[in-house]
């Protein structure tokens, strides 16, 4: 188990409720879970931002992330990075370091570029309807309106 998933097991433990009975269970509503479950839904279109932006070292990717309240661990990234890479969304380059080893420099291929452009277009289409279904009824624009006019 990793040390995420011991932490989020251990989270699990503390708020899920006990047995109220000797045949009744209550279920359990694990909001951690559910938050860390949306955040890694978007983590693959959110690291593939970054790089799009240009050329990125993974600890870069790290402190954006982080700086954006994302937090992410390089056990996470690194298996992410070498997936996109192997199917050809990535390519890296290597550049010797004057404090240690040669550092790994991540960019996006043209195929990745491409697929970045589809993940784009299924997030605006999931933002928007998230947002639909999110906000009051009265801030909704009414279904006549959205028909169209023969």
């Amino acid at each position: 188990m990793t040390p995420e998933q011991e932490t989020l097991s251990s989270i699990h433990n503390k708020v899920t409720p006990k047995e109220s009975g000797p045949t009744t269970k209550t279920p359990a509503m694990d909001i951690q879970n559910t938050q860390s479950q949306m955040r890694k839904g978007v983590l693959e279109f959110c690291i593939l931002s970054i790089i799009r932006q240009g050329e990125v070292y993974p600890s870069d990717l790290v402190d954006r992330m982080r700086s954006a309240n994302l937090h992410i661990l390089e056990g996470t990234l690194y298996p992410l990075l070498t997936r996109l890479k192997n199917a050809g969304l990535l390519t890296y380059r290597w550049v010797e370091s004057n404090s240690g080893p040669p550092r790994k420099y991540f960019v996006m291929t043209d195929l990745g570029l491409e697929f970045y452009g589809e993940l784009e277009r299924t997030w605006k289409e999931l933002a928007d309807a998230v947002h639909a279904l999110t906000q009051p009824a009265a801030e909704q624009p009414s279904t006549e309106e959205n028909q169209p006019q023969p």
